[in-house]
């Protein structure tokens, strides 16, 4: 009875333990297939998310990004990688690109930068 107890514990510990590696995997808080942006840095205070392509950001979030998740779905032939523009209409020059499952908690370059962005092939 001993032995069948220990082995059932282990076995609960190994799943607990696989599912809290899962979790911290990831640290933003982004919907699968999506591309976050927050308007403070480390994924902080106001997110916007988008599964396509948008080329005027919400005024919110328009030139106020400061962290950025990629959680896009990869693919043959999809578009997986996000190129975030310095402009409306990815006009200006790229700011920042994600490849598929990135997460950026802060970038000075592309901070407070992005007003638009593409899904594309690659960066």
């Amino acid at each position: 009875m001993q032995r069948v107890f220990t082995s059932a514990a282990v076995a609960l510990l190994a799943v607990t333990g696989a599912l809290a590696a899962s979790t911290q995997a990831g640290a933003a808080d982004c919907p699968s297939g999506h591309f976050c942006a927050w308007e403070h840095a480390n994924f902080d205070g106001q997110r916007a998310n988008w599964s396509g392509d948008d080329g005027w950001w919400e005024s919110f979030i328009a030139d106020e990004d400061s962290s950025w998740a990629n959680h896009g779905i990869s693919g043959p032939g999809v578009k997986d990688h996000v190129k975030v523009y310095s402009r409306a209409q990815q006009g200006g020059h790229m700011t920042i690109c994600l490849a598929p499952g990135q997460e950026v908690g802060f970038n000075g370059a592309a901070n407070d930068n992005g007003d638009s962005h593409t899904w594309a092939m690659s960066c």
